[in-house]
């Protein structure tokens, strides 16, 4: 299988040596999962998109410090792309701004949360184990970074999965779109990077119970095997 990465955003570049770029992140999560993967990567920011859509089998959207409302002029080519993916039926996975876009391009909304800042690892539950779940616990951990959150779905989307704090936390249209709220390519270190990096900004509060919860483990292989075994069905 050939999955076409379509980054959205740079890591900033003191922690690539430590970390990678977005794309280098998804690329050790699912190679450890399944090392016959092959990976292209697309850099949508720079207007960077493939010759033919049928160049690789399934496409994966990153995350990135950007909010799916702006007006940037990237943002509403990669709306027009997810908009043709969808006709196309192509299998489409989106995490963070990912899963935001997602709903913002096919008639959902995405809003900044009156809840504040999102960070750290969450719990997320699970209303329906759909076929590509393992059928274990409905309830998962996931390292998250976010304000922005889903407040509609796309137009006839199902919301799986979501918490108190994001009740629309993993969501599935048709047989061939699949986004998560949540990050399973972070670790610890970036999670903790970030949140340091942003402090200010999240606020103290959350900042301090999203350092605390990095004492548990996220769920991120788990979660890795859900996306390849739904881009797979």
């Amino acid at each position: 299988m050939k999955l076409g990465i379509l980054k959205t955003d740079a890591v900033r570049p003191e922690w690539v040596p430590d970390f990678g770029e977005y794309p280098d992140m998804f690329i050790a999560l699912l190679s450890r999962l399944d090392p016959t993967l092959e990976f292209r990567v697309y850099d949508v920011q720079e207007g960077i998109y493939p010759q033919d859509i049928d160049e690789v089998d399934a496409y994966l959207i990153t995350g990135s410090k950007s909010s799916v409302y702006d007006s940037d002029p990237w943002i509403a080519r990669l709306k027009e792309f997810v908009r043709t993916l969808h006709a196309r039926k192509k299998k489409l996975l989106g995490i963070c701004f990912g899963h935001q876009l997602v709903a913002e391009a096919l008639g959902g909304k995405t809003e900044k949360s009156p809840k504040g800042w999102g960070v750290g690892i969450h719990r997320h539950s699970f209303q329906r184990l759909p076929a590509w779940h393992d059928q274990g616990s409905a309830a998962f951990a996931i390292l998250v970074s976010h304000q922005d959150q889903v407040v509609a779905p796309a137009a006839g989307a199902e919301v799986l999965a979501g918490s108190e704090f994001c009740e629309n936390a993993v969501c599935q249209l048709g047989d061939h779109i699949l986004t998560f709220q949540g990050h399973p390519e972070f670790v610890p270190g970036y999670a903790q990077a970030v949140m340091q990096f942003r402090r200010e900004r999240i606020g103290e509060e959350a900042y301090t119970q999203g350092m605390a919860s990095l004492a548990e483990d996220s769920e991120a292989e788990r979660v890795g095997r859900w996306m390849l075994a739904f881009l797979r069905s």
